[in-house]
């Protein structure tokens, strides 16, 4: 940079003075009601930002325009003037036609895009007749343990027609084979399919503790699923890299993108070492962000990492193909902010969550229901979800102007440090040796541990007030909710189904394809995914297929974190 220019100076000459005499007068008279001002992820808060704050940023370079490089502005130049994002709510719990009920009745509301949520046994690779995890069968999401459940699931859905999220992670890929098998038996071909499994490993070992594999193998696993994708389904994302639940866990803005960023990298590199070319599997990868209560930290957030990640692609990963550097992004409002005590107020946290998360440029979204801190959600908060979306899209205007906040002082300044302390998080990532050294040295999880204690610590001592937990709380604290309750019988009856496959299958052709995966597992080079397909057709289990793998790879010990 060169000298500083007369005009920049005298500016900052007056900005010194305004705060020296006219801030510090009215201090005198009105105290700050706070000692210091932070986003909820500890950065400082000015008074005021001015042209000074945005000194070394090139508006062409750093800024841009929407749907060009390096895409801090959004990824496409119309964005929500063209397209809207899809309105995306989760459903999963009992049995397939348990959710396939809620989908349709989404549908019916509004909703433009499917997602689901698995319960214990088919996230950890285990059947729902298992001894000890038939307890959880249908509890927490839908329960699969074969491509007949999968039929069963989307009964009556067009899936050529409705963008799917799978969210799964240990045992994405039997899912992805499924999903694919279904498809494929219904007549519909690979390449209309249009959805995204999640298939974020590496996030489960440092946030949210579902896993069956130890990293490396685990890690291999979603490269086949990445390259399974590019061949037989095109217009699916095979991979969604999630900061959210990083977030969830108590992580930081800054930790949320630079964990997440080094997670997407970890995949792309190796499948790089393997020969596969970046540009072949980056343009199907997609990313997934909590969006929190800091609403300008949270917008600053998404339009950073689109910077990072276009930039890193580019040049870390020499990919070529401009879509290869787009961030396209699925948000959802932050599970973790929602409380109890007074639930309606979760309405208003999620309302400005979903803005900040559009204004952000969000490519699809979630909201939160109202009564999800205290159970699955019910019908009628999930339509209070939908309809959120649909105010803020149809009666605010917050998307008929592209990148809105682009251009503001506090929004470029606060973009611009996000993503700087995102990239020295990463440096200190490939320091290491990289993420799954990260994961089994106990790094990236003691990160967040530490940083969900300090923000824990701030509520406790009141530094940090949530509206009706700590500040603003009622006698009576409990409002009349029409809360969900798990459906009885589930267990038996996906038992009794499973059960009836397993009479009904070719046993012979299941322990041939068994035994061809198991064969081939030692090779972590070796695509599975052919393999994996063919015996989810002939009504493998679950179960059965990842137990193949945990004999050959073993399963996860990890790190303690204190």
């Amino acid at each position: 940079m060169g000298a500083m220019s007369d005009d920049a100076r005298n500016w900052d000459e007056r900005v010194e003075t305004w705060e020296r005499e006219r801030v510090a007068a009215d201090y005198e008279r009105i105290p700050r009601r706070r000692k210091e001002f932070t986003t909820l992820s500890g950065a400082p808060v000015k008074d005021i930002y001015t042209p000074a704050d945005l000194r070394g940023l090139d508006p062409t370079a750093d800024i841009g325009l929407p749907g060009e490089y390096p895409y801090t502005r959004g990824v496409h130049a119309t964005m929500y003037r063209g397209r809207p994002w899809t309105i995306r709510q989760v459903a999963g719990f009992g049995q397939a036609e348990d959710t396939n009920n809620r989908y349709k009745y989404l549908l019916k509301t509004g909703q433009t895009g499917l997602s689901t949520d698995f319960d214990l046994p088919t996230l950890l690779g285990y059947d729902s007749d298992h001894e000890i995890y038939r307890r959880e069968v249908g509890r927490i999401g839908v329960a699969i343990d074969t491509v007949v459940d999968m039929h069963a699931l989307f009964d009556g859905i067009p899936l050529d027609e409705i963008s799917t999220s799978l969210t799964i992670n240990p045992s994405a890929a039997v899912l992805l084979a499924m999903y694919r098998v279904v498809a494929d038996e219904r007549g519909i071909p690979g390449h209309a399919l249009n959805g995204t499994t999640q298939n974020d490993i590496l996030k489960e070992y440092i946030a949210q503790n579902e896993f069956i594999f130890p990293p490396l193998p685990a890690v291999e696993l979603v490269v086949d699923t990445m390259e399974y994708g590019a061949d037989v389904m095109p217009r699916f994302n095979p991979l969604n890299v999630c900061g959210y639940h990083i977030r969830d866990a108590g992580a930081t803005a800054v930790e949320e993108v630079g964990l997440t960023i080094s997670n997407a990298l970890c995949y792309l590199e190796h499948a790089a070492a393997r020969g596969i070319d970046p540009d072949r599997l980056a343009p199907r990868v997609s990313f997934f962000w909590d969006v929190h209560n800091n609403f300008f930290e949270e917008a600053a957030k998404l339009r950073a990492a689109r910077r990072m990640w276009a930039r890193l692609t580019r040049e870390r990963l020499g990919c070529k193909n401009p879509k290869s550097w787009l961030m396209r992004a699925h948000c959802q409002t932050a599970g973790v902010s929602l409380t109890a005590q007074q639930p309606i107020n979760n309405v208003a946290r999620t309302a400005i969550q979903a803005l900040a998360a559009i204004l952000g440029g969000t490519q699809s979204l979630h909201t939160n229901s109202l009564d999800e801190a205290l159970s699955i959600p019910s019908e009628s908060a999930i339509k209070i979800a939908v309809r959120t979306q649909q105010i803020i899209l149809h009666e605010t205007g917050a998307a008929d102007v592209v990148d809105p906040l682009g251009g503001s002082y506090y929004v470029e300044s606060l973009t611009s440090q996000i993503e700087q302390d995102a990239l020295e998080l990463i440096e200190r990532i490939d320091g290491m040796g990289g993420m799954i050294e990260a994961v089994e040295n106990g790094y990236a999880a003691q990160l967040i541990a530490d940083s969900a204690w300090e923000q824990q610590v701030k509520v406790e001592s009141n530094d940090a007030i949530v509206v009706g937990q700590n500040g603003f709380v009622d006698d009576n604290e409990t409002q009349d909710l029409e809360i969900d309750r798990p459906i009885p019988g589930v267990m038996e009856r996906q038992m009794e189904r499973l059960a009836e496959v397993k009479r009904a299958r070719d046993d012979r052709q299941v322990a041939a394809s068994l035994r061809a995966i198991e064969q081939a597992a030692p090779d972590l080079h070796h695509n599975l995914m052919p393999l994996i397909e063919d015996a989810v057709r002939a009504r493998a289990t679950v179960g059965e297929i990842c137990d193949v793998l945990r004999g050959t790879w073993g399963h996860h010990q990890p790190s303690t974190v204190f």
